[in-house]
């Protein structure tokens, strides 16, 4: 598959993912009768459907990565370029940004913003090393043919049990920066939850590498 289709692939599955991450939060917190419980509930769900379809779809273009931690771990087994998996990053990142926006747009409401909602604290780290190894480590673990429900998956329980509801990806973490809405996080506290997110992708990496037998450090088949 040719860079420019798998760059597009990527651009595209995060734009679809930030739109639907942002979106269903706003969608959620409208509905909800001010129940944050319900919001949350909605927007999980939102989240896993539209992460299990993008990837299905998408993962035989590009590998369905739409996450700057994936695409790392995979330069790092060299299942990819250096060159290509920075690529992969700005695609990913500029997606999830013009998801943000147009889930703004969607809502008729500003597409520019800053978001308010406070999220920092060695906990909420805690939580997104935890939800961002664990990511990895099921996708490393996973077949090809599965890693599309075990991912969303795992991402729809650590929406529940970590105290950050599991951002686990720094290009979502940038976009949701940009939307004052449920789902938002203050720039300021983004790059807290980059660096544990970082950090979680290396663990994972490399306990995958011992445990799994399927981190080892070569080529992926194509």
């Amino acid at each position: 598959m040719t860079l420019p289709r798998r760059l597009a692939a990527e651009a595209l599955g995060s734009l679809l993912l930030a739109a639907a991450v942002i979106g269903s939060g706003i969608m959620a917190e409208r509905l909800a009768g001010g129940s944050a419980a319900i919001a949350l509930l909605a927007n999980t769900a939102a989240t896993v459907a539209a992460l299990g379809v993008l990837i299905t779809v998408l993962a035989p273009v590009s590998g369905a990565h739409f996450n700057p931690v994936v695409t790392l771990v995979a330069a790092l087994r060299r299942a990819l370029a250096p060159t290509d998996a920075a690529a992969y990053a700005v695609a990913q990142v500029a997606g999830c940004c013009a998801g943000a926006l147009l889930a703004h747009a969607m809502f008729d409401l500003p597409l520019l913003q800053a978001s308010t909602h406070v999220r920092t604290g060695a906990s909420q780290w805690l939580a997104e090393l935890v939800a961002t190894f664990g990511l990895l480590l099921v996708a490393l673990g996973s077949s090809k043919d599965r890693a599309a429900w075990t991912v969303a998956a795992w991402i729809g329980g650590a929406y529940w049990f970590t105290s950050s509801t599991s951002f686990a990806n720094p290009a979502i973490t940038v976009a949701r920066a940009l939307s004052d809405t449920f789902a938002g996080i203050r720039p300021e506290d983004v790059p807290g939850f980059v660096a544990a997110q970082l950090v979680g992708a290396l663990l994972a990496w490399r306990c995958a590498a011992w445990l799994l037998a399927r981190g080892s450090d070569a080529p992926e088949p194509d």
